[in-house]
């Protein structure tokens, strides 16, 4: 019998030292996973900027008889970005300004770009990998005054006041600082796999329209109603970024933001895309290609597209 009880005895401590071995064998392999997932790289605040000067020029003298019109422009941005680290935490800032005018021979200077983009994007570990519980804010308008022309016309075709020469085609005003401007803001889950790579989803995300009172005094418009000033939503938000190289010296910036309204029609998905394509011939010298499409229905039920391209002095800090 006391052979039996010391057999099953040291049965049992073998059986529970293996089991502890197991155990910590197994802690040592998630603990050995999750440092490989968890990068402790480039703690704390990590800042950068670019400054960017843009010019395009097409010039002709009175001879030239292949056609076209002398014209400049110039564009200056900034894309700035001041991200905070830990291990368990991650806090991403992103300010996005350009401004843009074009001058054609014979004609007023005209507004080429007009943008102001702030964006802040929190998120904490969520166990192992590379995903996070997330929290957004993002604010976008304008600087400046736009306009558009627009005829006045009677139905046949005639200017409303025959003693104005200019009567058929007036610049209209439809937009300046801060009208209109949509602000979002959400809870969400993130993914994020380095600084170049990362894309949150937020299902309930609140987004807040607002214009000036005189864009809407005759009619709705960006989606406010006719005699308000505001418009609210609530819907989906995905928002994705990826910047790769593409060869020695050239890079691409891909932006991504989707909005689905639940409370009205929710299948008219609101897009922007922004790439922003830099050519680097030195340090402060390229070539820059961006571009940006938008489609927004309350604003115009069609896409939206600008592209600049030229040379750049470029200037990072």
């Amino acid at each position: 019998m006391k052979k039996i009880i010391l057999a099953v005895s040291v049965l049992f401590v073998g059986v529970y030292s293996q089991a502890q071995q197991t155990e910590r064998e197994l802690i040592d392999k998630t603990a050995k996973a999750a440092a490989k997932t968890l990068d402790t790289t480039n703690m704390g605040w990590k800042k950068a900027g670019t400054v960017t000067l843009l010019f395009n020029q097409s010039a002709f003298n009175h001879e030239w008889l292949g056609g076209g019109t002398s014209n400049m422009a110039g564009n200056v941005g900034l894309n700035y970005d001041f991200n905070y680290k830990t291990p368990n935490i991650v806090w991403d800032n992103k300010i996005l300004v350009a401004y843009g005018l074009t001058k054609v021979k014979d004609a007023e200077m005209t507004k080429s770009d007009d943008r102001l983009e702030f964006t802040s994007l929190l998120g904490k570990k969520a166990g192992v990998g590379y995903w996070y519980y997330s929290a957004f804010f993002n604010i976008r308008t304008q600087m400046d005054s736009g306009f558009k022309k627009e005829d006045f016309t009677n139905d046949n075709g005639t200017p409303l006041n025959p003693a104005d020469d200019f009567a058929d085609q007036r610049d209209v005003k439809i937009s300046h600082f801060f009208s209109p401007a949509y602000l979002q803001a959400g809870p969400g889950m993130l993914w994020k796999r380095s600084d170049n790579l990362k894309v949150n989803i937020a299902p309930a995300t609140s987004r807040l329209i607002y214009v000036h009172s005189h864009f809407t005094e005759f009619g709705p418009a960006y989606g406010v109603e006719q005699g308000e000033t505001t418009r609210f939503e609530f819907g989906a938000a995905v928002n994705a970024y990826y910047k790769l190289t593409l060869m020695e010296n050239i890079s691409m910036e891909n932006i991504l933001n989707l909005y689905a309204n639940y409370l009205d029609k929710p299948q008219n998905v609101d897009i922007d895309y922004q790439m922003n394509l830099v050519m680097k011939i030195n340090k402060y010298i390229s070539t820059n290609l961006a571009l940006q499409a938008i489609y927004d229905d309350n604003a115009i039920g069609a896409f939206q597209v600008r592209e600049i391209f030229g040379l750049g002095v470029n200037y990072g800090f």
